[in-house]
């Protein structure tokens, strides 16, 4: 396990630990809403990781090199901006999906890219968006929030792609 994910995990449990000392009644209620929304989540997960797992699965590493990889540039990165945008999955699923993108030779930028667009951009939920906000404005905000994680993508590609300094 990764230092990060320890630190997380032994920060939690410390703060289960903290509400337990403080009221036994609460803390245990606690932990049956968040088993009982676990339950009710892990249908979608569990859809959304065996998509995953066939698209990789199909979809040869060599592809996805050459489309989204570091030789695609911008263009791999306009490339999945609609994938992104079109998508509607839970950010915290998209997570595993970026890292085996990464893993397959997918660049940061595009990868930045598809998460940043998958966040901010709702073509799914667009109807009910023009509904509430107007028309104008729905197509402005997502026109500048894909403006914006392209502007997201490039940064990230630019920052982490530059190692540790001297």
């Amino acid at each position: 396990m990764k230092s990060t994910a320890i630190v997380i995990n032994a920060l939690a449990l410390a703060c289960l630990i903290l509400c337990f000392a403080k009221d036994q009644s609460k803390a245990r209620q606690s932990i049956r809403i968040a088993f009982s929304s676990l339950l009710r989540i892990m249908p979608m997960v569990l859809a959304i990781i065996i998509v995953i797992g066939l698209m990789l699965g199909f979809v040869p590493k060599s592809l996805i090199s050459n489309v989204v990889g570091k030789e695609a540039g911008l263009k791999g990165a306009l490339i999945v901006a609609p994938l992104g945008a079109v998508l509607y999955i839970p950010s915290i699923i998209s997570f595993p999906l970026a890292a085996s993108l990464l893993k397959c030779g997918a660049s940061v930028v595009s990868v930045a890219v598809f998460i940043t667009t998958l966040t901010m951009i709702g073509l799914v939920t667009l109807p009910l968006e023009i509904r509430e906000l107007g028309k104008k404005l729905a197509l402005l905000r997502n026109g500048l929030s894909l403006l914006i994680a392209l502007v997201i993508g490039l940064l990230m590609g630019v920052i982490l792609s530059k190692g540790p300094g001297p």
